[in-house]
């Protein structure tokens, strides 16, 4: 189970980093776009946000965007998914949910493995 979970965090890394070059790149260049990224925490933070805005159902996008916490200047803690949704392709929107669910199954998955580890269950 750990090398499946593994070799899929691998395939989540490479994908992180064809999303940001090939995408996100590409909206931190367009002056619409470039404000509505969300914030970024720690370098490449705005990957992750961009990539939750595609990827999540627009029901979970817009129920977060009303309860969320404008810090000015127009800007919320997370992406817009609207704005985003309006100036992506196909492509960027399927490379999106595979980055995204890949990266949320193996960091999960790796988790819980880790905590049923702990409890003593594999000895």
């Amino acid at each position: 189970m750990f090398s499946v979970l593994f070799a899929v965090g691998i395939i989540a890394c490479i994908l992180f980093v064809i999303f940001g070059q090939v995408t996100v790149r590409k909206l931190r260049k367009n002056p619409v776009t470039k404000h509505e990224l969300g914030i970024e925490f720690t370098s490449g933070w705005d990957i992750l946000n961009v990539a939750e805005a595609l990827a999540l159902p627009k029901a979970i996008t817009r129920r977060i965007k009303r309860k969320s916490i404008s810090i000015g200047l127009g800007q919320g803690f997370e992406a817009d998914a609207d704005i985003l949704h309006k100036h992506t392709t196909a492509f960027d929107r399927v490379l999106a949910h595979l980055f995204f669910w890949s990266w949320a199954f193996s960091g999960s998955g790796l988790i819980i493995l880790g905590v049923l580890h702990w409890l003593g269950l594999f000895d």
